[in-house]
C-alpha cells in the first residue's frame, strides 16, 4: 500500500514542503533485468575532465595573491632541536612569514615530523627560505625495527617500547587444546610497514575572505571527508560554520589517510592569518612518506592445531604491532579454542593511519599461511581442507569453486610442493576474506528538475576516484527514464549539504539509496505536476525513455521537455535520504594466485590472479571492476614489493621516494580475472576494501606450493626468499 512522504519543492524561488504518496517499491530496487541503466556498464562521467586536465585538484587552485608554504621537518627518528636561526630565511626575496613551534630543546619522535612552516611569494622562494633556516639538531637513540623494540630497550626517556597492557581474548583452554592436538604447526610471521602512496599529496589551498567577507574562509582540500575537514577548520579558525566552505571536486587517492587537516592545515591557517593572503601548503613526496600514515608492520608468534582428518581446532596468537594495537587475528576461520594477545610496540617512525581494510591483509596473510601448513601436514589439498571447514557455507563453497576453476587449480596444484623440475617453478595458492561495507543516513542527495528539462543532482560527498558521480547519475537517470548524460552531478562542496566520510567501503552504499529516493521523489512530484494535462491521476503515469505516458494508453503522453515546461516558475527539488532495504553490509570473497618463482634468483612473478567477490547489487560494473583491480594491485605490492626501510643508526627514512619505494608497475601486474558473485537482492554494498585482503595470503601460499619454501615475512622479495630457502635447507 502506498505510503506518504514529505518532500521539498521550490515555488516562486522558495522551498515548500509537500506530502506525496510513495509506492511500496521505495524500499527495494527493481529487479536487475528490468533496469535500463543500473547494473549496466557506463563510462566514468569525469573521465574526460581528468584525461584532458580540466579537472581541478587542490594543487591546481591559485587564488589571487596566493603564497606558497613549505614545512621544515625533523631529520632524525629521535631528535632534539638545539637551536634555530630564522634571520637568513627572513631575508630571502619573497619571504612573508613563519609559523610553528621551533623552540630550542623541543624533542621530535620521528624523521619527518613537522617543525614549522614558511610562506613566500613563489614556490621557489619558499624552498629557498626553508633551506635558509639554520636548525641545529641532536640525534637521540632511536628504535627502528620491531625486533629491536621487542628487546625491551628504553626508547629515550619515553619509557619501554612495549606499551600498556596487552589486549587478551580467549575461548576455551588454548594451552590444553594445543598440548593434546594430533597435528600442530607453529612459527613467527611478520609483515612490513607499507605506505598509501597517494598520487596527489596531502594538503590544502586556503583563502581567507576580504573586506566585508573577512570572517569567511574557503578551503580547497584533498580529502576523504569534506564534512570532517569543515568541522576541523571551524574548530581551528573559530569562525562560524556557515562562513567556512570546503571544496574537493576531485582528489588523487586517499586509501584511508585523508581525513585530517594535519599540521599542514593548521600551519596554512596560521600563515593566512599572519599575512592576510591565500596559502597553498601541500606535502612533497618525501613528506608524504614520512608523516602521512602507513599500514603498520606486525610480528605474530602463532601456534595452531587440527585433527588428523582436517578439522581446525585451536590457535594461539601473540601479536605485536608497530605503533598499533594489533590486527584482526584469527582471521575468518572459526577455531573451537583460541587465544590472542595483542600489544602495541613503539617505534621512532611516523604513526599509522587507516589503510584500505585496516588490520585485514596482515591478519589474512598470517592466518592463511597457518591454515595451509595445517592442510599439508594432515595430507590434504589446501582447497579441500578449506572446503571441509566451510562445508556449511554455501556462499564460500560457491566462490571457492569459481576461483579454483578459473585459476585451473586441479591442473596446476603441485601435490608435492617444489617438485617441478628446473629453476623456475610454478604453483598455486588461495585465501579467503570478509568485510563489512554498509551504508548509512549521512549523505542526502538533492535532485532538481528545471522547467527547461535539465536535471541536477547535488551532494556534499566527495569522490575518491571511485566513480561516485557516475553512480549518482545512473541511479537518478534510472528513476527519471533518462540517460546518465542527461544528469548534471555536482559534488564536492560543503555548501551542497552534509555528507559522511568516504571510508570503510561505505560511500556507494550511502549515496545510492539517497540518489534512488531523490530520483523517485522527483519523478512522483513531476507526475503530480503534469497529471492534469494528461487527464490522469499521478499513479496512472509512467516514465520511460524520456516520455511520460498514461499506463495502458501510450498515445496520451508528453515528451520530457513538454512535461517539465508545465512546471512554469516552480522547479522540482527533492531531497533523498538513505532508507533501509536499499543497501546492506557484509561481503565475502576469495583470491587465487598462480606464481612462477626462480629459485636461483629468488624472483617471484605473479602469473595470474583470480578475484572472486560478492557485493550485492552492482550499480556500475565498470567502476566496480576497477575497484577490484585496484585493490588486487595494491595487494600485489604488499605481498611482493613494498616495505619501509629505516636507517638503523638514526631512524631516517631511507626510501621515502618513488625510486626506492617499490610499487607495482605495468610489468609487474599479472593477468587479473575478476568474478562477480551477484546477490542483487541484498542491495548496494561497498567493495573498496575487500580486494586488497587476500593477495598476500594467496601469493605466499602459491610460493610454497611452487617451491616448498614457507615465506613467513612479507613482502616476498628475492633476498627474503633466498634466505628462507637457505634456512629451510639448514645452510648458514
Amino acid at each position: 500500500m502506498p505510503k506518504k512522504m514529505k518532500i521539498t519543492v521550490v515555488e516562486n524561488g522558495f522551498d515548500k514542503e509537500v506530502e506525496i504518496e510513495v509506492p511500496d517499491e521505495a524500499g527495494s530496487w527493481p529487479k536487475p533485468d528490468t533496469m535500463r541503466v543500473v547494473n549496466k556498464r557506463e563510462p566514468r562521467m569525469d573521465g574526460f575532465a581528468k584525461v584532458t586536465g580540466h579537472a581541478k585538484y587542490a594543487l591546481d587552485v591559485r587564488p589571487p595573491g596566493m603564497l606558497w608554504a613549505k614545512m621544515l621537518r625533523a631529520p632524525y627518528g629521535k631528535a632534539r632541536l638545539k637551536s634555530i636561526d630564522t634571520d637568513a630565511a627572513s631575508k630571502i626575496e619573497g619571504f612573508k612569514a613563519i609559523t610553528g613551534d621551533p623552540k630550542a630543546g623541543r624533542e621530535f619522535s620521528f624523521a619527518g615530523e613537522p617543525v614549522c612552516a614558511v610562506a613566500a611569494t613563489s614556490e621557489e622562494a619558499a624552498d629557498d627560505a626553508l633551506h635558509a633556516l639554520n636548525a641545529q639538531w641532536e640525534a637521540l637513540p632511536a628504535v627502528t625495527t620491531l625486533e629491536k623494540a621487542l628487546s625491551d630497550v628504553k626508547n629515550g626517556d619515553a619509557g619501554k617500547n612495549i606499551l600498556g597492557d596487552p589486549q587478551k581474548r580467549e575461548t576455551g583452554n588454548a594451552d590444553a587444546a594445543l598440548q593434546g592436538a594430533g597435528t600442530k604447526v607453529e612459527g613467527r610471521y611478520q609483515t612490513s610497514t607499507v605506505h598509501h602512496v597517494c598520487l596527489e599529496p596531502h594538503g590544502q589551498t586556503i583563502a581567507p575572505g576580504t573586506g566585508a567577507d573577512s570572517k569567511k574562509l574557503t578551503v580547497w582540500a584533498t580529502t576523504q571527508g569534506i564534512q570532517g575537514i569543515h568541522e576541523q577548520f571551524v574548530s581551528t579558525s573559530k569562525l562560524k560554520a556557515s562562513d567556512v566552505e570546503v571544496i574537493c571536486e576531485y582528489m588523487g587517492g586517499g586509501f584511508g589517510s585523508k581525513f585530517s587537516i594535519g599540521p599542514e592545515g593548521r600551519f596554512a591557517w596560521e600563515l593566512s592569518q599572519q599575512t592576510g593572503a591565500p596559502i597553498k601548503l601541500l606535502c612533497d613526496r618525501k613528506g608524504e612518506f614520512q608523516s602521512q600514515g602507513n599500514r603498520p608492520g606486525y610480528i605474530a608468534d602463532i601456534r595452531a592445531a587440527a585433527t588428523p582428518d582436517g578439522k581446525i581446532t585451536a590457535i594461539d596468537v601473540d601479536n605485536y604491532g608497530a605503533n598499533s594495537g594489533g590486527c584482526a587475528m584469527p582471521y575468518v576461520y572459526k577455531f573451537d579454542t583460541s587465544r590472542t594477545q595483542q600489544r602495541e610496540v613503539r617505534l621512532n617512525a611516523g604513526a599509522p593511519t587507516a589503510f584500505r581494510a585496516p588490520g585485514h591483509p596482515e591478519a589474512s596473510f598470517m592466518t592463511e599461511a597457518v591454515v595451509d601448513d595445517l592442510a599439508y601436514k594432515v595430507g590434504l589439498d589446501p582447497l579441500e581442507f578449506r572446503r571441509k571447514h566451510f562445508a556449511n557455507d554455501k556462499k564460500r563453497m560457491r566462490q571457492m569453486a569459481a576461483g579454483a576453476q578459473a585459476i585451473g587449480w586441479e591442473q596446476k596444484f603441485q601435490k608435492q610442493p617444489g617438485s617441478m623440475p628446473g629453476a623456475k617453478k610454478r604453483g598455486v595458492g588461495m585465501a579467503v576474506h570478509a568485510w563489512g561495507g554498509g551504508g548509512g543516513p549521512s549523505t542526502p542527495i538533492t535532485c532538481k528538475i528545471h522547467p527547461d528539462g535539465s536535471v541536477e543532482a547535488l551532494s556534499g560527498t566527495q569522490d575518491l576516484g571511485t566513480g561516485t558521480r557516475t553512480v549518482i547519475a545512473m541511479i537518478v537517470a534510472e528513476e527519471l527514464g533518462l540517460k546518465p548524460t542527461d544528469i548534471t552531478v555536482e559534488i564536492g562542496h560543503r555548501s551542497y549539504g552534509n555528507a559522511g566520510g568516504s571510508g570503510g567501503s561505505t560511500t556507494c552504499a550511502s549515496v545510492s539509496p539517497a540518489a534512488f529516493m531523490a530520483g523517485l521523489q522527483a519523478r512522483l512530484a513531476l507526475f503530480n505536476a503534469v497529471a492534469p494535462a494528461l487527464s490522469a491521476k499521478p499513479d496512472e503515469l509512467e516514465l520511460r525513455d524520456g516520455t511520460i505516458a498514461v499506463k495502458g494508453n501510450p498515445a496520451r503522453n508528453l515528451t520530457w521537455k513538454q512535461a517539465t515546461a508545465k512546471l512554469g516558475m516552480n522547479p522540482i527539488s527533492s531531497v533523498g535520504q538513505w532508507v533501509p532495504g536499499l543497501s546492506s553490509s557484509g561481503v565475502a570473497g576469495c583470491g587465487f594466485a598462480e606464481v612462477e618463482v626462480d629459485v636461483e634468483t629468488g624472483k617471484v612473478h605473479v602469473v595470474r590472479y583470480v578475484a572472486v567477490q560478492d557485493s550485492g547489487l552492482v550499480i556500475n560494473p565498470t567502476t566496480w571492476e576497477s575497484q577490484i583491480l585496484g585493490g588486487v594491485i595494491q595487494g600485489l605490492g604488499y605481498a611482493t614489493l613494498e616495505e619501509r626501510h629505516l636507517d638503523p643508526r638514526d631512524a631516517g627514512f631511507l626510501n621515502a621516494n618513488l625510486l626506492d619505494y617499490k610499487v607495482p608497475m605495468s610489468k609487474e601486474i599479472p593477468e587479473i580475472i575478476v568474478i562477480n558473485d551477484p546477490e542483487p537482492e541484498r542491495g548496494v554494498i561497498g567493495v573498496g576494501e575487500p580486494p586488497i585482503i587476500s593477495p598476500g595470503g594467496a601469493i605466499a601460499n602459491a610460493v610454497y606450493n611452487a617451491t616448498g619454501v614457507r615465506m613467513r615475512h612479507l613482502p616476498i622479495t628475492p633476498d627474503k626468499f633466498l634466505m628462507a630457502m637457505r634456512e629451510q635447507k639448514g645452510v648458514a
